[in-house]
C-alpha cells in the first residue's frame, strides 16, 4: 500500500455529535501518524437533513480542534469536486452506475410504490421490504421502452442469493454474512440522487481513500459496501470500525443528553484540547499510562489496533476531572482571557478581577462553575450564625462575636489592605490571644464572604474587597451574632 489515506465525511446537518469528533480524529490520527492525507469530504446527498449553516460548523470545529485537512472542498489535491451534490450534479454516480448495469451488477427498476409496499413483511414486529428482484426480469428492449417513455425509476444493486460474502474489519476480525440477507439495496434514488451507501463507495474509491474510519453502527452494511467494490472490480480499503458511545446508564449518547456535541460542550465552558484529549481516550488505549496528549502527542503514539470493541462510556465527571486538570496547567493569561466573561457576569462591581480568578484557577473544572465560587465578592449572600460553628477549628458563636469585636478596631486601624500587612496586622492579634490561626480567620473569612467554602482565605478575601466593604461585613456579622447569642 503507497501513501494513507483517510477522509472525514460529515453530513451538514447540525452541530458535530461527539461520535463524529471522535471519527474526524481518528481518521486524522490514522493518516498522520503514517505521514498519509486526511481529506475533508461533505456528503449532503440528502437534501432533506440539511440545516442552514451546518456546513460553517464543520469548518469552525475543525479549525479549533487542530484537525487540519490537507484536501477539501477549499483545498482542492486534483480529486474534487469534494462535496456530493457538486458530485452528482457532475454525472460521476451515474455514470458509475449504469457502469454496474452493463456489467449485470446492477438493473433499473420501474416499480411502484404501490407494489413495493406490498413486500413489505413483518418480521421479529418490525417491517422490512425483501425486493424480490422482478425489474431484473426485464429484457434490455423493455427498460429502453420505460425509459423512453419517461418512467421513474431506481438503480439496484444485483446481490445473489446463494453463498456468504465474508469481510475484514482490523479491530472486529473477519465477519461473515449469508448473501441470502443482502438486500438489492437501491443505489441510484428515483431523483437522481445516490444513496448514502453507493456515493461513499464511489468517492472513497475515486479519491484513494485506504482507511475507512466509521462507527460499528455500519459493521452490518459493511458487506454491501464490499459487493460493490467487487462488482467494480476495486480494492477494498481497510475497514476501521469504532465502539459506540454510550452515556453513564450505557444507552447510546443521544442529542438530548445536552452534551453530545462538540459545541454544547464548548457552551458548558469545556476547553477544547481537553474535549480532544477526551474523545480520543473513548475506545482507543494508549501503550503505557499516560492520560494527558497534546495533539502531535497523539499522532506520535496513536495506533489503530488499540481500538476497543466494546462501547466507552462518556463520563462526564472524569471529562470535568480532566478539564480542571487542564486549567490548573494553564498560563495564567490564557486562563484569564477566558474566565473574564464569566467573571464578569457574576461580578459588577469595580474588583480586581485577575487576583479573583487566580483564586478559583485551580478550584474549578468548567468556567461555569466560577459563578458559585465568586458571587459572593458581588453581594454578601444571606447566611445562618450556625456557619460561625466549627468543630475542628473549635470555634463558637460567642468566640466568634467575641474575635470579631475584638479584630475590629485592628482592621479599622489598618491603613494598607494588602494581603501580607492584613494577615500580618492579623497575626499579631494571634499571637497576643494565644489561639491557633483557624479560631481567627474562620469567623473572619466567614464574616465577609457568607458561605462555608470560599476560593481564597479571609486576608485574600478582605484585601479583594477593600476596606470600607471588608469593615462594612464584618459589622454585618457582629450584628447577626449579637442578635442570636
Amino acid at each position: 500500500m503507497g501513501k494513507i489515506r483517510t477522509r472525514y465525511a460529515p453530513s451538514p446537518t447540525g452541530r458535530m455529535h461527539v461520535g463524529n469528533l471522535r471519527t474526524a480524529l481518528y481518521a486524522y490520527l490514522i493518516a498522520k501518524h503514517e505521514g498519509g492525507d486526511f481529506l475533508l469530504r461533505i456528503e449532503d446527498t440528502d437534501q432533506e437533513r440539511q440545516v442552514e449553516g451546518a456546513e460553517e460548523i464543520i469548518y469552525r470545529t475543525m479549525e479549533k480542534t487542530g484537525l487540519i485537512h490537507d484536501e477539501g472542498p477549499d483545498k482542492d489535491g486534483g480529486v474534487g469536486p469534494y462535496v456530493q451534490s457538486e458530485r452528482q450534479k457532475a454525472g460521476i454516480y451515474m455514470e458509475y452506475a449504469k457502469m454496474l448495469v452493463e456489467k449485470g451488477e446492477a438493473y433499473y427498476c420501474f416499480c411502484t410504490q404501490e407494489r413495493l409496499d406490498g413486500l413489505k413483511q413483518t418480521v421479529n414486529g418490525e417491517e422490512i421490504m425483501v425486493y424480490d428482484k422482478h425489474c431484473l426480469g426485464l429484457t434490455k428492449e423493455e427498460v429502453e421502452a420505460n425509459l423512453k417513455a419517461g418512467m421513474p425509476f431506481v438503480i439496484r444493486q444485483n446481490n445473489p442469493k446463494e453463498g456468504k460474502t465474508t469481510f475484514h474489519d482490523d479491530i472486529y476480525g473477519d465477519i461473515s454474512v449469508d448473501n441470502s440477507e443482502l438486500d438489492d439495496m437501491v443505489l441510484i434514488k428515483s431523483d437522481g440522487y445516490p444513496t448514502y451507501n453507493f456515493a461513499n463507495v464511489v468517492d472513497d474509491h475515486l479519491m484513494g481513500i485506504t482507511h475507512v474510519v466509521r462507527g460499528n453502527e455500519y459493521l452490518s452494511s459493511s458487506p454491501k459496501y464490499n459487493r460493490l467494490y467487487e462488482a467494480f472490480g476495486w480494492e477494498v480499503p481497510v475497514y476501521v470500525h469504532c465502539p459506540t458511545i454510550t452515556n453513564e446508564e450505557h444507552k447510546k449518547l443521544s442529542k438530548r443528553s445536552g452534551h453530545s456535541s462538540f459545541e454544547d460542550l464548548q457552551e458548558q465552558g469545556f476547553l477544547t484540547k481537553a474535549v480532544v484529549n477526551y474523545v480520543a481516550l473513548l475506545g482507543w488505549s494508549p501503550v503505557g499510562n499516560q492520560e494527558f496528549f497534546t495533539l502531535k502527542e497523539l499522532v506520535k503514539e496513536f495506533d489503530y489496533r488499540n481500538i476497543s470493541k466494546s462501547p466507552a462510556v462518556f463520563d462526564m465527571v472524569k471529562l470535568r476531572w480532566m478539564n480542571g486538570e487542564y486549567m490548573k496547567r494553564m498560563e495564567f493569561d490564557e486562563f484569564y482571557e477566558l474566565a473574564e466573561p464569566y467573571l464578569k457576569e457574576t461580578i459588577k462591581k469595580p474588583l480586581d478581577l485577575r487576583k479573583i480568578a487566580a483564586m478559583v484557577k485551580t478550584r474549578i473544572e468548567v468556567f461555569p462553575d466560577i459563578a458559585g465560587q465568586v458571587d459572593f465578592f458581588e453581594e454578601l449572600p444571606e447566611y445562618g450564625t450556625d456557619l460561625y460553628v466549627h468543630k475542628k477549628m473549635k470555634t463558637t458563636k460567642e468566640s466568634s462575636l467575641e474575635t470579631l469585636k475584638d479584630l475590629l478596631p485592628v482592621l479599622k486601624a489598618q491603613e494598607d489592605y494588602s494581603n501580607d500587612a492584613l494577615y500580618e496586622a492579623i497575626s499579631r492579634y494571634i499571637e497576643e490571644k494565644g489561639v491557633k490561626t483557624g479560631f481567627v480567620m474562620w469567623p473572619v473569612r466567614t464574616a465577609v464572604s457568607g458561605k462555608q467554602m470560599t476560593p481564597a482565605g479571609a486576608t485574600e478575601i478582605l484585601e479583594v474587597l477593600g476596606k470600607e466593604e471588608s469593615l462594612k461585613r464584618i459589622e454585618k456579622g457582629i450584628a447577626l451574632l449579637e442578635a442570636d447569642v
